[in-house]
C-alpha cells in the first residue's frame, strides 16, 4: 500500500481559497463484484500559502463497510497501515507517546455514516496525498442494489473523478444513476453497460464543478448514487463458488405476498414536538392506506403513558384505516418516553391474538416502533427492557425500530431489533422524515416467505453463516457463505425449503463448481478474492449480532476471539481491532479503533475518525459533539495542534472559548468581574434573541482572588414574548403572567410558541427555536460542604444558529467571523505555553497558547481543548471593554455604543 507524489505532474492552476490549498486531485475508485463493493478514496493537495497550515481530508464512509487500509504521503513521507488487536496497538501507540513519537489517535462512532477526517498542519509548500480503501457488501432493497459514495471535496479539484465498475456474473438487469447531485451536473455522468458488465463515470471539469461561472467554491457535495440490479432466472437462487468459498443470493420473485399483523407502536413525548411529529403522522397515513385487505393492525401510542387505538387487532377495512387516520390526527405530542411499556402491550395483543387463533397459520407478525429517544419514565435500564423484549416476542414474531433525530440511542434500538428478527433504521429528523419512513415501511410491507431453511451437502461446505431466516420481504435478498471443498467436487447443490401464502417450497439449485472460474479470471477489474471477502463480511456481522445476545460471558469471550482472529486474518478494523499507521521510520505512530462504547465522543489530542452525525450523549443535540484534534507537522518544532471543537462556550471562571469556523481556530479569554453583575453574551435585536448571565462567587478569596461563575443565565425571546430563567436550582419558562418551572431533579419538556425546552435529570438543559437556532446550559455540582466552590451553570452556543446582522454581545459579535492571523510563534514563560503574535481587528495581541475545559462529554473532569489565550479579558479581540457588555438586568438588550 505504499504511495508516492512523484505522479503529480504539473500542480500550478490550481483555484485556492483564501487558505491558498489546493486540491490537486480528488479521485474515488469502486469495483462491485458480486455485490462486494471495493471503494478507495484518493486527495492530493498542496500548500502554497507562506505559513504552516492545516489540511483536512474529510470523508465519510458507511456505517456498514470495513475500512482495511489508510495510506498517508507528507512530502515523501509515507504512512502505512497495519491491524492489531486492540490492547496491543494501543500499548505500541502509549509506548510511542511517551516517546514523543505518537502523532495522534483515530477514533469511530457507530453511527449510519462515519467521517473520517485527518487533519495534518504542514509548512509551506509541502505536498500531502490521502488514501482510504473500504469495503462493503451491497444489500438489495426495493428490488434494487444501491451503492452510495459520498464526495464531499471540499472545494474546486483541477482532477476530479469518480469512477465505478460493476462485475455481476447473474447478468445486469439494468443500471441506473439518479442526478443525486443535483440538475448542476446533468449530463455529466457517463454509464457504458454490457450484458454482464458496466462503467460509470464522472469527470466534471474545473469550470463544471463550479458552483457559479464566477465562484471558486465547489457544487459537488452530495452523494453519487448508482442503483442496479441482477437477472434471476431460477427460483432457489444464484450459487457462486470461486476459489474455495460459495455465496448464494437468494431472492424469489413472483410470489404471493403473505398476510401481516401489524402493530404500530409511536412515541409521542414532547421530544417528538414539532415538525418530527407532523412528519410521523403524515407518513402514517400514508402507511396505513397501504394495507391489505388480508392484513390485521392496531396503533399503540405512548409518552408517559400508553393508550391503544385498539385493543386488539382487526382488519384492515376501509372504514377502520380511516378512523385509524383520524386517530393519528389528534395525537398532541407531550410529556416523558416510557418504552417498555409500550412495547410490552404490543407484544401482549399479538400473543393474545395467537393464543386465542386469531392469527392466519401462514401470516407474519411485526412490531414497528417509531421513537426519536431513550426512556425517562418507567423502566430506563436498557438491557432491562432489551431481556423482557426477547422474554415476550420469544422468536415468534420480528420487531423493527425506526429512530427518528439525532438523541436518539439508536444503538439500542439496533439490539432489540436484531435481537428479535428485526432491523433498525435511523430517520434524520427532516423534511424528508416521512419519506424516509415510508421508504423503510416499503422495505418489510410485502412479507412472501416465512421460515426458510438453507441446506448443503454437509460433506462438502463447512462454516457455512447463518442459513435459517424466519421472513423473507420482496425486493430484498438473503444471502448465505460458506467454504467449499472444490478439490473434491464437480457440483455443488443446495435445498431451500419455505413456507408460502398456499404451500409449502422446495427449491433447488445445482451449480458447476468450476463454472466461474474462466469469466473471474479473465476481467481484469474483477476482485479475485471477493467470494472469501463477502463470506468474512457476513461472518463478522453474524458474530457481532451473536455476541450481543449471548446468554454467558464464556460464551461472549469466545465469540469475541473469533471476531478478533477474522479480524486480524481479513485486515479489517472490528471493534476488537486497531489499526496502526506509521512511517517506514517508525518516529510517527497514530491509531485507528473504534470503542467499545459507541457513544463515546473523540478524545482531545486526537487525529479524527468520527461521526458526521451526532453523538448519542443523551441531552447532547446535533451541534454538540466533540469531533477531531488535527495532528501537527511543523518544520522544526511541533506546537501543540489547533482544536476542531466547533462550538462557542462560556464555563467555568468564567472561561469563553470562541470557535472560528472559516480559519479553524480556538480563541480563548477569561472575564474577571464581580459577583452580582450581568454580562450579555448575545444581543440581536434583528431577531429579537437576547442571552445573559449573571455572576456568583466563590465562598471564600483563593490567592487573594475571588473566582467567580454564572449561577443564573436568562433568555429572552422578545418576538415570541418568551423569557427563560435557568438557576443551579431550577428551570422557568415565562409568557406574560403564564409560567411553569421545573427542577434539576426533573427530566421532561416544555413547548411553548414553537420553543422546546429539554431538561436532562442533573445534567443539562437544551434550547430550541424552531430550526433557527438552539443552545445548551449544564449543570456542574460540587460538594455542598465545600469550604470554595459553588454549584455553577456553563452555557454551549453552535455558530450554526441564525443570528442577525445586527447581532452583538461577547459571543453574539463572532457570528459574522474575524479575519484571524496568527504567526510568529516563539517560545513562552513555560516550555508547555508557547506564544504567537495575533492580528485582529486591526489590532496585534500576544496571545498564549494553552488548554480551556469542555465539559460537554466528561462534567466531571472536563475535556482539554487546545486555543490561543488572549490575555486582560480578551481586549483587543472582543470590541471595547469588558465593561462595555455589562447590562441592569437579565433579559436587557446590549445598548449600542
Amino acid at each position: 500500500f505504499q504511495r508516492s507524489t512523484s505522479d503529480w505532474g504539473y500542480v500550478g492552476d490550481l483555484v485556492e481559497d483564501d487558505d491558498k490549498i489546493g486540491l490537486y486531485s480528488y479521485k474515488v475508485q469502486s469495483t462491485i463484484t458480486s455485490r462486494l463493493a471495493n471503494t478507495m478514496i484518493q486527495a492530493k493537495m498542496v500548500n502554497n500559502a507562506k505559513r504552516s497550515q492545516h489540511i483536512v481530508f474529510d470523508v465519510q464512509v458507511p456505517k456498514g463497510a470495513f475500512i482495511d487500509n489508510f495510506t498517508m504521503d507528507v512530502n515523501g513521507i509515507t504512512f502505512t497501515s497495519k491491524i492489531r488487536e486492540k490492547s496491543e496497538a494501543r500499548k505500541m501507540y502509549s509506548q510511542a507517546k511517551a516517546k514523543g513519537k505518537a502523532a495522534g489517535i483515530v477514533r469511530s462512532n457507530a453511527l449510519d455514516m462515519e467521517n473520517f477526517k485527518t487533519e495534518v498542519n504542514v509548512p509551506p509548500g509541502t505536498r500531502i496525498q490521502f488514501e482510504l480503501h473500504y469495503h462493503e457488501m451491497i444489500r438489495r432493497k426495493l428490488s434494487s442494489y444501491e451503492h452510495i459514495i459520498s464526495v464531499k471535496p471540499g472545494r474546486l479539484a483541477k482532477h476530479m473523478e469518480v469512477d465505478v465498475r460493476i462485475i455481476e456474473p447473474q447478468g445486469l438487469r439494468y443500471v441506473h444513476v439518479p442526478n443525486s447531485l443535483g440538475d448542476h451536473f446533468d449530463g455529466i455522468t457517463t454509464i457504458s453497460k454490457g450484458e454482464k458488465k458496466a462503467h460509470i463515470s464522472f469527470k466534471p471539469t474545473m469550470a463544471q464543478q463550479r458552483k457559479c461561472p464566477t465562484c471558486s467554491s465547489t457544487a459537488v457535495d452530495g452523494n453519487f448514487v448508482v442503483q442496479y440490479d441482477v437477472n434471476r432466472e431460477t427460483t432457489g437462487g444464484e450459487l457462486e463458488i470461486f476459489n474455495g468459498y460459495f455465496i448464494h443470493f437468494f431472492a424469489p420473485e413472483n410470489l404471493d405476498p403473505l398476510p401481516k399483523n401489524i402493530l404500530f407502536v409511536i412515541d409521542v413525548s414532547g421530544s417528538m414536538w414539532g415538525l418530527k411529529m407532523k412528519q410521523t403522522i403524515e407518513a402514517m397515513k400514508a402507511i396505513l392506506s397501504e394495507l391489505r385487505a388480508a392484513d390485521q393492525f392496531s396503533l399503540i401510542d405512548f409518552n408517559h403513558n400508553v393508550r391503544c387505538w385498539r385493543d386488539n387487532l382487526v382488519s384492515a377495512t376501509p372504514a377502520q384505516v380511516e378512523d385509524a387516520k383520524k386517530y393519528i390526527q389528534t395525537i398532541h405530542p407531550n410529556g416523558g418516553t416510557n418504552i417498555n411499556e409500550a412495547l410490552l402491550r404490543a407484544t401482549f395483543i399479538l400473543n393474545e391474538a395467537q393464543n386465542l387463533g386469531m392469527l392466519d397459520p401462514n401470516s407474519v407478525s411485526m412490531i414497528v416502533l417509531v421513537s426519536d429517544g431513550d426512556p425517562t419514565v418507567g423502566e430506563l435500564k436498557l438491557t432491562t427492557i432489551q431481556k423482557n423484549m426477547k422474554q415476550s416476542i420469544k422468536d415468534e414474531f420480528s420487531l423493527f425500530c425506526l429512530g427518528i433525530g439525532f438523541d436518539v440511542d439508536y444503538d439500542f434500538l439496533q439490539r432489540i431489533a436484531t435481537d428479535n428478527r428485526g432491523m433498525a433504521q435511523r430517520i434524520f429528523g427532516n423534511q424528508e422524515t416521512s419519506a424516509q419512513m415510508k421508504n423503510f415501511y416499503n422495505q418489510v410491507s410485502t412479507p412472501l416467505l416465512k421460515k426458510i431453511q438453507f441446506n448443503y451437502p454437509q460433506e462438502s461446505v463447512s462454516d457455512v453463516t447463518q442459513s435459517s431466516f424466519h421472513n423473507y420481504f420482496g425486493g430484498s435478498e438473503i444471502v448465505v457463505a460458506g467454504k467449499v471443498d472444490t478439490e473434491n467436487l464437480q457440483h455443488l447443490e443446495s435445498v431451500v425449503t419455505a413456507t408460502a401464502a398456499n404451500a409449502e417450497l422446495v427449491m433447488e439449485t445445482l451449480r458447476d463448481v468450476e463454472e466461474l472460474d474462466g469469466f473471474m479470471k479473465k476481467d481484469k477489474y474483477a476482485d479475485p478474492e471477493f467470494t472469501k471477502k463477502l463470506w468474512a463480511y457476513l461472518t463478522v456481522n453474524q458474530m457481532l449480532a451473536e455476541r450481543n445476545t449471548a446468554p454467558t460471558a464464556a460464551l461472549k469471550r469466545n465469540i469475541t476471539k473469533s471476531i478478533l482472529q477474522m479480524s486480524l486474518d481479513h485486515h479489517i478494523v472490528t471493534p476488537f481491532t486497531a489499526m496502526l499507521i506509521e512511517n517506514a521510520e517508525k518516529d510517527e505512530i497514530m491509531l485507528a479503533d473504534q470503542p467499545k462504547d459507541p457513544r463515546r465522543g473523540c478524545c482531545p489530542g486526537t487525529l479524527g475518525l468520527t461521526p458526521n452525525a451526532p453523538n448519542n450523549n443523551k441531552g447532547i443535540p446535533a451541534w454538540a459533539n466533540v469531533t477531531a484534534v488535527p495532528v501537527s507537522f511543523m518544520p522544526e518544532q511541533r506546537s501543540p495542534p489547533v482544536s476542531s471543537l466547533s462550538i462557542n462556550r462560556v464555563d467555568n471562571d468564567p472561561h469563553f472559548i470562541i470557535h472560528l469556523p472559516k480559519s479553524q481556530r480556538n480563541i480563548c479569554f477569561n472575564i474577571n468581574s464581580e459577583p452580582g453583575k450581568i454580562l450579555n453574551l448575545v444581543s440581536d435585536p434583528g431577531t429579537g434573541v437576547v442571552v445573559n448571565g449573571q455572576l456568583i462567587g466563590a465562598k471564600k478569596t483563593e490567592n487573594k482572588k475571588l473566582n467567580t461563575y454564572f449561577g443564573k443565565i436568562g433568555f429572552y425571546f422578545k418576538n415570541k414574548g418568551l423569557k427563560v430563567e435557568i438557576t443551579t436550582e431550577t428551570i422557568t419558562l415565562k409568557d406574560g403572567s403564564y409560567g411553569i418551572t421545573l427542577t434539576w431533579s426533573d427530566t421532561g419538556h416544555i413547548i411553548r410558541k414553537q420553543l422546546l425546552i429539554s431538561v436532562k435529570k442533573e445534567s443539562n438543559v437544551t434550547i430550541t427555536v424552531g430550526e433557527e437556532m438552539s443552545f445548551m446550559v449544564l449543570l456542574h455540582r460540587v460538594w455542598k460542604n465545600h469550604p470554595v466552590n459553588v454549584d455553577f451553570l456553563g452555557i454551549y452556543i453552535p455558530p450554526e444558529n441564525q443570528f442577525s446582522p445586527a447581532a452583538h454581545g461577547l459571543i453574539g459579535q463572532f457570528a459574522s467571523e474575524p479575519a484571524v492571523y496568527i504567526h510568529h510563534q516563539r517560545p513562552g514563560q513555560a516550555p508547555e505555553k508557547p506564544q504567537a503574535t495575533m492580528e485582529v481587528k486591526g489590532n496585534k495581541l500576544t496571545v498564549t497558547r494553552g488548554l480551556q475545559k469542555d465539559y460537554r462529554t466528561d462534567r466531571v473532569l472536563g475535556t482539554d481543548v487546545p486555543c490561543w489565550f488572549v490575555h486582560n479579558s480578551g481586549k483587543g479581540f472582543i470590541d471595547g471593554h469588558y465593561k462595555d457588555y455589562l447590562v441592569p438586568h437579565l433579559y436587557s438588550f446590549l445598548k449600542k455604543p
